[in-house]
Formats: structure tokens, sequence, C-alpha cells
């Protein structure tokens, strides 16, 4: 295959919280570079994932799930980020669940450019019933918007994902690769500490954590293959500590192996972890403190 036959582009990943963007970015990179939980909105950040094959690199952003319900300084953060992306890549999947759309998507529908492919994927298709009553709801989708293609898959079990890649790859410029073909992400190993460690968060306390929780790396050190990496978890209020520190420590230390574990994983060496609870009264709500902890 010539060189200029390669084809090389960016493609958002967008939808309201909960739909599944992070797994699936997961899967088609093959890597975890994106934290996944059934807490809504546990994406904060753009991720980029790569994925290299034979003739064609794709490099995905996953964005955050679009939020209109509150209006601290994280989510105007984290709004931006999505529309910004929506702006700046040549493929646009906007990601729902099969047989549900409601409010939430139709807001994010709204923001879909029309200067540029959109696929709707349709998720989640392992958990339905009735899968021949998906043509009636694409008809009644394909009404909603003009869609370039419209692909039904499961992320959680990579049904159909060689189908949207065929779908994608379509309408991806011609070019050379912008990565080397064994690099994933494009965030470094320090974010994806942090990220590791608050998905650990999010997993082991569900809803007795608020939202509002945060992780900072304050020190990450390469020792040959060891990574000794300290991390703070930023915590909104001192009686949200014992919460996270759970009985006699318990918590902490379960978050600390679990985070521990995929790093090594991931990194590809072994990891010294240190966590421990900081509290930073509102830093939610405060744009200084957001840019501190890596929040653009």
């Amino acid at each position: 295959m010539s060189e200029t036959a390669f084809k090389t582009g960016y493609i958002a990943i967008v939808g309201r919280p909960n739909v599944g963007k992070s797994t699936l970015l997961n899967y088609m990179v093959g890597q975890k570079v994106s934290i996944t939980s059934r807490k809504a909105q546990t994406t904060r950040h753009r991720i980029t994932g790569i994925r290299t094959d034979a003739d064609a690199q794709y490099i995905f952003v996953d964005t955050p799930g679009f939020q209109l319900q509150h209006h601290s300084a994280l989510n105007r953060v984290m709004n931006r980020s999505v529309t910004q992306a929506l702006s700046e890549v040549d493929v646009v999947l906007f990601v729902i669940e099969a047989m549900r759309y409601g409010p939430r998507d139709e807001k994010v529908l709204a923001l879909l450019p029309k200067d540029r492919p959109v696929l709707l994927v349709m998720n989640k298709i392992d958990k339905l019933e009735d899968k021949a009553a998906l043509l009636p709801f694409m008809q009644e989708m394909a009404e909603r918007f003009p869609f370039t293609a419209m692909v039904p898959v499961s992320a959680q079990r990579g049904a159909q994902l060689d189908e949207l890649l065929i779908a994608i790859g379509a309408h991806l410029p011609e070019g050379a690769p912008m990565f080397g073909e064994d690099e994933i992400t494009d965030r470094s190993e320090r974010f994806l500490a942090a990220e590791i460690v608050r998905e650990k968060i999010f997993r082991l306390s569900g809803d007795e954590v608020p939202y509002s929780v945060s992780v900072e790396i304050e020190k990450f050190e390469l020792d040959g293959k060891l990574r000794r990496i300290f991390a703070a978890v930023i915590v909104d209020r001192e009686s949200q500590k014992p919460i996270l520190i759970g009985n006699k420590g318990e918590r902490l230390k379960e978050i600390g192996t679990q985070a521990r574990k995929d790093m090594e994983k991931l990194f590809d060496g072994k990891v010294y972890l240190e966590v421990w609870v900081k509290v930073k009264g509102g830093w939610a709500d405060d744009e200084r403190a957001l840019k501190s902890l890596g929040y653009e």
C-alpha cells in the first residue's frame, strides 16, 4: 500500500454521561487509557487514544459527558472541552444507549456539527431483549439528524466494533501517521496514574464519595523500570476524609492496591504507590485550582 493511501485522522467521542464512551475508547485502543465507573461523568478531561492498523491511524478523543445540570467552574471547563473537540476533529461519534434517547441526548445532538461526518453509535445492544426493534429506532434517529452512518455496538463485549472502524475509516483523510505505531495515548504517565487512582476511588466508594474528588500526583520518580508515585486525593471538606480512608485505613489501602496493579499492567513495570487524602475546600469552583490540577 502506498504512503498516500494511508489514512490518519481525529475522531471525537461525544454523548451524555454514562453511555459508554470511555469503554468504547479503551476497546478500540486495546488498553485502558480512559477510566470507567458507574458514576456519571467519570471522565473529566479530553483523553486521546491511538489505534494504528496496517492502513490507518485512528486518533480517538474521549470527551467528558456534556453537563447541563450543574454550573460549577469544573463543569464549565469540561463543557468547553467538548465543544472544542467537536470543532477540531475529522469524524464525530455520537454515542447513545440503543433504544434509549431522551432530553439529555437531545441537548448533545444540538451541539453536533453539520460540516463533518457524524456517526451514530448505538451502544449496549447486548442488553436488548428485542433487537428487531432497532430498525424503527434507527429510522426515528435518521429523522432527527443527517447521520453519515448508524452502527449498533456493544463496547463492553466488543460486538460490531470492526464494523464501526470500517465506517470511521471511510471518512478519514489520507495522510501519514502522526504517532508511532506502538503509542496508545498522548497523555503522560503522570496523568494516567492520577486517573487510575480516581477510578478506584469511584469504583470502591460509590455514592458515598461526592463528585468533587480529584487526584494530584505530587511526585513521580522513575528508577529503571520502577516508578515511585505519590498521590494526594483532594476532597472539599474534612468530613469526607474518613469516608475515603475507611475503617483503620482499609478503604484507602484497597484503593492504592488496585490502582497499583492497574498501573503496573499499563506501564509494564513495578510501581511503588503512596496515597493519602488532602482537604482543599472549593477546588471544583476555583479556576486557578482547576488549572493546577490539570483541567484546561
